[in-house]
């Protein structure tokens, strides 16, 4: 006669391998700052946390939500610079390439402050504890966005002072330029 193999009283192996997996990444995921149920984001510092893709120097997408660095302002992908001796250049692009040299493939943790005009989350950035805005002011490739904040002016002024990144030559404030961009489209379309 034929018998079949006695069963073990408990959870089988595999299965207490995935619970332990799914407690683990709650535990890493969990944000005792983000919102509870009757909050929303808006009313919390409640963080984004995730690899990030940049959309331009002063904007990330975490999980398909778009992110404006906080008190910084950068030039956008297609403006011009222009470097002394050398003419015009893309400082734009070189901005958001050093945006995402920086960020790499690590995960970066997103502290909301405010939604911005266009509906966008605000937020300090960090990498590994480093803030983002801070470093690309720093770094010259943004400057302090003084009408959002003063967080990062004394940055901008020792970035200006030692000519790194847009600081290499002149350029038009991000916001002017963009302001003169909109207007010149919108005077091409009468």
């Amino acid at each position: 006669m034929h018998r079949l193999p006695r069963r073990r009283a408990g959870i089988p192996v595999g299965l207490n391998v995935l619970t332990l997996a799914a407690i683990f990444g709650i535990l890493i995921h969990f944000d005792p700052a983000a919102p509870t149920a009757g909050t929303s984001g808006a009313e919390t510092h409640s963080a984004i946390i995730g690899r990030a893709s940049v959309i331009d120097g002063d904007t990330l997408d975490i999980h398909g939500q778009r992110i404006r660095l906080h008190g910084i302002d950068a030039p956008e992908s297609n403006q011009p610079c222009r470097r002394t001796g050398e003419g015009r250049w893309r400082c734009g692009r070189d901005a958001a390439f050093a945006l995402a040299d920086r960020t790499g493939t690590a995960p970066v943790r997103c502290m909301r402050r405010d939604i911005g005009r266009y509906g966008r989350v605000v937020a300090i950035c960090t990498k590994a504890g480093e803030d983002l805005s801070a470093w690309m002011v720093a770094s010259g490739w943004a400057v302090a966005y003084r009408q959002y904040s003063q967080d990062y002016v004394i940055l901008e002024q020792e970035a200006r002072a030692a000519g790194r990144g847009l600081w290499q030559g002149s350029f038009d404030m991000p916001r002017d330029w963009r302001r003169k961009s909109r207007s010149s489209s919108a005077g091409a379309g009468q």
